[in-house]
């Protein structure tokens, strides 16, 4: 009685279990989190090079990109490639480099996860028009970012750095 096998026997069933997994493995690689690689020392010491992240593509579906997140987006010169950088100001905001520190409306923002004794030209003001961000890298010496490109336009970011996975050594969030 409770034994009845359907029409498609151990092979439908197979078959019908490895289309759910496709289904939700592109789910997830396309709505909810991406893996990424970083090919290059920009984001150093938060993201070294040969790291491997997790990209949560839905956290800005909830909220606005804050100062401070590290976020994967289109490169504006190539929207076919990737980047990785830290919103340094918002939309609406000036920003000014000067003598290796960051301020955004003349107050100076803490960056403790710029390597010390880290030196960058001085850079603005210049204020981020609405619906943009600029983007720095941690490595602010070896990072082409919005002080080369100018502001990011919020459409083009994938989305927020979560979780570095690989190597083993180094798994743990992303700061």
């Amino acid at each position: 009685m409770g034994t009845e096998r359907r029409r498609g026997g151990i092979f439908g069933d197979v078959f019908e279990s490895l289309i759910i997994a496709v289904i939700l493995a592109l789910v997830i690689r396309f709505f909810i989190f991406q893996p990424f690689y970083i090919p290059s020392g920009s984001m150093e010491p938060t993201l070294l090079t040969g790291d491997r992240i997790i990209v949560s593509k839905f956290t800005y579906y909830f909220s606005e990109p804050e100062r401070g997140d590290v976020v994967v987006f289109k490169y504006p010169r190539d929207p076919k490639r990737a980047f990785v950088k830290r919103v340094a100001a918002l939309g609406g905001e000036t920003v000014t480099i000067k003598d290796d520190r960051l301020y955004i409306e003349g107050v100076e923002v803490p960056e403790e996860y710029v390597p010390a004794g880290t030196s960058c030209p001085d850079f603005g003001p210049v204020k981020v028009p609405e619906g943009k961000l600029f983007m720095l890298g941690d490595n602010r010496a070896n990072s082409d970012d919005s002080r080369v490109w100018g502001p990011l336009d919020e459409d083009l970011l994938i989305g927020k750095a979560t979780a570095i996975y690989w190597p083993v050594t180094r798994i743990g969030g992303v700061n």
